[in-house]
Order: C-alpha cells, then sequence, then structure tokens
C-alpha cells in the first residue's frame, strides 16, 4: 500500500512484451479498488493518476498481471505472451482487430517463428509447410508459380500486404518475393470465399501479410543464408526516427543465383537463374488520441531467367537457343489513415505499377498493369449486442500487353483494358448472448461489364465451452478472369490460344464448417483445428489441353465445378521442449460437363492432390542453447497435362514429399546461427518420368512435322509426335542440398 501523499501524483509507465522486449500497446491498467484506469499508446507507455493499491494489468495475447508500482519512474511492466495460436489477434476475417478465439470467421495464423522452422528466401516458398496451402510451380523453365488453397489454381487466392490488395493477378507470385522476412508481423489465411469483404480475387481464399509495426520492431536485423547451390539471400531492417513524429522501418532484401545446374540431364537449367532485389519502408507517424496514420512503400525489380543452359542475353528474343527472360519493375505504396473524428473511421489506400518485359523464346510479352485502390471503413459498435462495420471502395485497373488481350486484330493499335470498380459493404456482427455470435454481410459491386454483383456472407459461431468453439460460415463469391496475366500457358510454349465465346463472371457457393478445441495436461497442451467445406462453382473458365494438343482453349465450363474435403490440424506442446504441428487435408476437386448423349462426365482437375499432409517437430534443449526442427510434406497423385494419348509421361504423378531438417544455435540473445539440410530425400519429378520437358531438343519445333489436317506427325525424330511443352511440372527440379546462416536482432531496451 502506498502512502497517501503519492495518492495524487501523476506516474508515467511502460507495458513491455517479456520475451521480446518489445512495448505492448492498447494494455489496460487499472487500480485495485478504485475506478482509476488508463491503456497504454503504440509504444507502450502511459500516465496514471491516484495509484492507491495494485496495478491490474492485461492486453490481449498476454497473461493477465499484478503488480506493486513502487515509487520509481517509470513503472516498468512485463507481460508474459500466450504462445497458443488460439490467443492471437486477427483481423483478416471480419477486417477487426479481435482475438482468434473470439472471431466468428476461422483464420490461421503464422508467425515469423513458424517460417525460421524451414528458412526459405521467400515467403512463396515457406507457405510448403502449411496444411491446404501449396506453392505451384507453372512453368519448368522460368518457375513462375501460384498459390493453391484447397485444391483451387493461384487465381482464386487474394493476396494482400496490411490488407491492402495491391498483388493483382499479372503479379501473383511476385507478390510472395522480396519481403524481407525479418519485417514480418504475421501471416493470416482465411481458407473460403472472403469476397464479401475483399471482391473478386478472394473467391477462394486470402492471404494477408502483416508488417510490424516500426514503434515495435528492432533497432536493426540482419538474416543472411546461402546454399550448397550456391542460392544466396540477404534480408536487413532498420529502424530509425525520421522526424519528431514519424519512425520509420526500412527493410532490404537481396537474392542471387547465377549458377545454372542440369541435373536432370535435358540440356535446360533445373532452377532459373534470378537476380532481384527489393526495397521497403514503412513509416508510423505519431498522432492524438492514438489514431493510426502509416505509409508503405516498396520497389522490386528482378531478372530471371531459364532454358537451355548455353542461352546467354545475346540470344534473347531470337530462335536460335531457346530461354525464358523475364524482366520485372514493380512498385507499391500503401497507406492508412484514421480521420480525427470521434467515430473509429479508417481510409485505407494502396497504388501499384508493375511493368513485365519478357520473351518466352522468340515470343515477346509485353505487360503494364496499374491498380489504384481505395477503401473507406467505419467501425461502429451499436448498443451491447451489435458491432457494425460498413464501408465504400473504388478500383481502377489499368492494364495493357502486347498481346490479342489488349491489340486489336484489324487496326493493330493497343486498345488497352481500364476500367472503375466502385463497391460498398455492410456487416454486422451480433452476439446473441455469451455463447453465440452471428455475423451477417452484403457486398455490392458495380463492374463496367458484367453490371451488378451481390455477395453476400453469414457466419455463426457458438463457444460450446472456454476455448471449445464450432463456426458455420456461408457465403459467395465471383471472380472476373484475365487470362493472359494469369494463365502462363498462354505465353510460353508452341500451343496456340483459343477463346469461345465472351467469358462471363465466375461465380461461387460455399459452406464451410470449422470446429476448434483445446486439450491441458499436466505440462502437455493440444490445440485441435477440423473443417470441413463444400465449393459449388458456375461459368468456371478451365483451360483445355485435351481437345487439340496444339491449342490451349478457353470458355465458360457448361456444366460446374466443385471443390470439397476436410482438413485436421493439431498442436501439440511438451513443456518448453517439444512441439509439433501436423496436418492433414482430404479434398476432391472435379468438374462436370455432360457428353453429347446428355451423360454427365466426371473429370478431376488439373494439377490437384486428393490428399496432402504436413508437419512441423521442434525439440529444444535450453540449457545449449540449441533447436531441432524437422519439417516436411507428403502430396497424393495428380493428375498432370499430357501433349496426347501417345505422350509417354505418366499421366498421374507419384506420391511425392519434401522433407528437411535444421539445427539452430544461440550464441547470445542477439545472434543465431543455423543450418541444415533441404529435401532430405533427394526427391525430383525426373525419378519417375522419362522426361519433364516435352522435345527440350527443339523448343521452336522445327523440326516437327504436320499432315494435312495440322496434326502432328510420328517421326524418327518425334516418336510420341510431341511439341516443345514446360507445363509438366508439379514438383521443385531442386534435390538435396545444404544450407547455412545467421539471423542478427539489436533491441534497444529501456
Amino acid at each position: 500500500m502506498l502512502t497517501g501523499g503519492l495518492r495524487a501524483q501523476q506516474r508515467h509507465g511502460i507495458v513491455l512484451n517479456e520475451a521480446t522486449r518489445e512495448p505492448v500497446p492498447d494494455a489496460v491498467i487499472s487500480v485495485r479498488g478504485s475506478v482509476a484506469g488508463t491503456s497504454s499508446d503504440a509504444k507502450g507507455k502511459f500516465n496514471i493518476d491516484n495509484i492507491s493499491d495494485t496495478l491490474s494489468v492485461s492486453a490481449i495475447g498476454f497473461l493477465p498481471k499484478c503488480v506493486l508500482p513502487g515509487t520509481k519512474d517509470p513503472i516498468v511492466i512485463t507481460l508474459t505472451p500466450l504462445e497458443k495460436e488460439l490467443d492471437a489477434v486477427v483481423v483478416s476475417g471480419t477486417m477487426r482487430p479481435v482475438k482468434k478465439l473470439e472471431s466468428p470467421v476461422s483464420v490461421e495464423v503464422y508467425t515469423p517463428q513458424f517460417f525460421k522452422k524451414n528458412p526459405a528466401p521467400s515467403l512463396f516458398e515457406s507457405l510448403q509447410n502449411i496444411n491446404g496451402v501449396r506453392p505451384q510451380l507453372n512453368c519448368s523453365v522460368c518457375n513462375t508459380g501460384d498459390i493453391h488453397i484447397n485444391g483451387l489454381e493461384g487465381p482464386y487466392t487474394m493476396v494482400t500486404i496490411d490488407g491492402m490488395p495491391i498483388v493483382s493477378s499479372l503479379a501473383s507470385v511476385y507478390g510472395l518475393f522480396g519481403i524481407p522476412t525479418q519485417l514480418i508481423d504475421r501471416v493470416e489465411i482465411v481458407k473460403g470465399p472472403a469476397s464479401g469483404l475483399y471482391g473478386s480475387e478472394a473467391i477462394g481464399g486470402l492471404i494477408n501479410i502483416i508488417t510490424r509495426s516500426p514503434e515495435k520492431a528492432p533497432l536493426f536485423t540482419a538474416n543472411f543464408m546461402t546454399t550448397g547451390w550456391l542460392e544466396h539471400n540477404f534480408d536487413a531492417g532498420v529502424k530509425f526516427k525520421a522526424g519528431k513524429k514519424t519512425v520509420s522501418l526500412l527493410g532490404v532484401n537481396y537474392y542471387n543465383y547465377q549458377h545454372p545446374l542440369d541435373k536432370n540431364s535435358d540440356r535446360f537449367t533445373d532452377v532459373t537463374l534470378q537476380h532481384r532485389i527489393s526495397v521497403f519502408d514503412k513509416l508510423s507517424f505519431t498522432r492524438r488520441n492514438n489514431r493510426v496514420a502509416t505509409l508503405v512503400g516498396r520497389y522490386f525489380y528482378e531478372d530471371r531467367w531459364g532454358g537451355d543452359m548455353r542461352w546467354n542475353k545475346s540470344f534473347r528474343g531470337t530462335d536460335s537457343i531457346y530461354g525464358e527472360s523475364i524482366y520485372t519493375n514493380r512498385w507499391e505504396l500503401i497507406g492508412n489513415y484514421q480521420l480525427p473524428v470521434e467515430e473509429k473511421i479508417l481510409f485505407s489506400f494502396s497504388a501499384t505499377g508493375h511493368d513485365q518485359n519478357s520473351y518466352y523464346g522468340a515470343t515477346p510479352y509485353m505487360g503494364k498493369q496499374k491498380i489504384v485502390f481505395g477503401q473507406l471503413n467505419w467501425d461502429k459498435a451499436i448498443g451491447t449486442g451489435h458491432n457494425l462495420l460498413s464501408g465504400a471502395v473504388l478500383r481502377y485497373n489499368y492494364y495493357d500487353d502486347n498481346s490479342t488481350a489488349t491489340i486489336d486484330t484489324l487496326t493493330g493499335k493497343s486498345r488497352p483494358d481500364k476500367y472503375l470498380i466502385p463497391g460498398i459493404y455492410l456487416q454486422d456482427e451480433w452476439k446473441l448472448n455469451c455463447k453465440h455470435l452471428l455475423l451477417m454481410g452484403l457486398r455490392y459491386d458495380h463492374h463496367p461489364v458484367h453490371k451488378s454483383i451481390f455477395t453476400p456472407r453469414l457466419a455463426w459461431k457458438w463457444s460450446l465451452k472456454e476455448k471449445q468453439v464450432f463456426r458455420l460460415n456461408a457465403g459467395t463469391g465471383f471472380r472476373v478472369v484475365s487470362l493472359f496475366t494469369e494463365e502462363h500457358a498462354a505465353l510460353t510454349g508452341a500451343r496456340v490460344v483459343e477463346i469461345k465465346g465472351s467469358l462471363k463472371p465466375e461465380r461461387s457457393y460455399n459452406v464451410n464448417l470449422n470446429y476448434t478445441n483445446h486439450f491441458q495436461w499436466q505440462g502437455i497442451s493440444l490445440n485441435m483445428d477440423a473443417s470441413a467445406w463444400y465449393s459449388h462453382f458456375t461459368n468456371q473458365i478451365i483451360p483445355d489441353y485435351d481437345t487439340d494438343p496444339n491449342k490451349i482453349i478457353y470458355s465458360n465450363l457448361a456444366g460446374y465445378a466443385s471443390s470439397k474435403g476436410v482438413t485436421l490440424n493439431l498442436e501439440l506442446n511438451s513443456g518448453n521442449r517439444f512441439k509439433s504441428l501436423l496436418g492433414v487435408t482430404l479434398q476432391d476437386v472435379q468438374k462436370v460437363e455432360k457428353d453429347q448423349q446428355g451423360k454427365a462426365i466426371k473429370q478431376q482437375l488439373m494439377l490437384t492432390e486428393k490428399w496432402s499432409g504436413t508437419w512441423a517437430v521442434t525439440y529444444v534443449f535450453p540449457a545449449a542453447g540449441i533447436t531441432i526442427d524437422y519439417t516436411g510434406n507428403v502430396y497424393g497423385p495428380m493428375r498432370l497435362p499430357l501433349l496426347s494419348s501417345t505422350d509417354p509421361r505418366p499421366e498421374f504423378s507419384p506420391v511425392w514429399s519434401i522433407q528437411n531438417i535444421q539445427l539452430t544455435k544461440l550464441a547470445g540473445k542477439q545472434l543465431e546461427f543455423f543450418a541444415g539440410i533441404k529435401n532430405l530425400l533427394n526427391w525430383t519429378p525426373a525419378r519417375n518420368t522419362p522426361f519433364i520437358i516435352a522435345r527440350s531438343n527443339d523448343p521452336f519445333d522445327k523440326n516437327v512435322q504436320y499432315d494435312v489436317s495440322g496434326k502432328i506427325m510420328a517421326t524418327s525424330d518425334n516418336p510420341y509426335a510431341l511439341s516443345f511443352d514446360p507445363s509438366y511440372v508439379y514438383a521443385p527440379n531442386q534435390g538435396v542440398r545444404m544450407f547455412a546462416g545467421f539471423r542478427y536482432s539489436l533491441r534497444k531496451t529501456p
């Protein structure tokens, strides 16, 4: 108990994360036995009057704590973080910060600590250890790819940075490259349609990359990794004051791989050679009443090529030695500004420019895309049971290239694709009682070509008991397809693109059931997360490789497509030493069309596995400061794109697995070293097939012969009647390799 002379004094203090010494914002500090109280600001600092007893301190994601403040200022309060993912704060499901356990929408959260278990030079590769999420390579030559969620192709997944949709279809892969991992706070993943809040590209799921707050970031970070294939990756981040009320977090990512290898002996590079740099800067501005104001900028440049081992830049765009060469220039701008009014109204905006200069052999592809996005979001609590979220959005898209997508075939003049899409949305979270929460939402978008598009959503959360939750989500989604920005196969190889009819927007109808529970024994905890889903698609646009081996035919599906399955995640912890994450997904992704007799024909979609599994097992030796991580994934057979009935390659991939092991050694509080082996089983797709790239010896099809009907003839040089095609790819071509590196972090303690 403090003396009466101190009761009227104003005291100063700071709340810190006990594990990282980072400030804890929005912590609630109250005086026991009194109505006096306050909360910490963005820097974890607080002022409080009338201290007459013990302080009670609580914050989302931390264990509550009681503190006897003493007589010295500042009062330093450290809170112990709750390590269980159940207690994470998420924003992606409802666009509002809410405790994961209380969210009516199931959101998976992955922190930098998870990605450290299997370090990779890009977030694209790091996602391979997340259950139900698979990075898919779309080309054996240039190694471009996308992210599959629950078996759906990459364009069905929206990728955002700090909630802003800056990652367009043209840059679906680049949005996950070049972001310094040291500057990532967490990655949130929503599986299933999120179009009700995020618009057209969120028809299959959402990946939201949330960057660190500059106020909470370390003063300096550095991360370097190299591999036995001579791949070098370097991340660095530095925090500094850019004015009295501005804090800057500057990050740089540099990646270099210039050592061509051909271990499968097909005369082509196994992995594209890459040289890229990304510069990232996030500014945070101090304002009254802790109102939000941030500005993020990023510039990305990459020079990548793959192809014939003899290729160099003098052959770029020629038809003598084949290579696929891509130069990418990209800039991004993101801002958040909370309006200076009593209501919680946030204005967010983003702008991006993407310039791609590329050659696929002798075929040029010069694409430019600009996207400007603005959003006004009003978060309003109404009474004691309703929380209303409403907003207005406006999106401008500009796209131009040298393909038939934007060039008038009659005049030869360019006609860039320009359109403006306004939209509004309304969402109500209705807390019926302490156990039941109902979310109802509706979004309206107006497309200049496809006119009015409505996407409703419904979610119900039932808290059976503490940390045991049942969720039901249902909704619709839509997607407007841009072939040349999404379908890499339309640009590479010898196939001719044919578009049948006027393509209509794809529609989806989805239902998702989710159950989570937490079990606790003596020193052992188990988190379980299980889901079942069904998605029904109409007007789906699926490339047809089968009708004519010389063409890729695009049209709206005459029947329907569906994705259904179940998934299970288990997290087991034993003391502070053993931790394991296990995930299993069973799914059925197929299309249904009627034949000429009216009979429904079902077919598994290309490159979709029926089952998969992931794991991450960690064991810590605290006294020695050593951690061992064993990570991996396993995939069931996928249907692969064959060129014809005489193609000798297997129609289905075998069961395959990528497994990795890593050892990390702490060298003090600021430095750690790591080393390990990737792809322990030395698995590559070449192991089970006579060749991966068809006709790699004749990539320009100069020796391919055709009959009078235009079909490829079998000859002594071409016994299987094939043309050049690099689309037969389902797994990385890299075999076993060593890796090593270090991580350094410098923090300022108060």
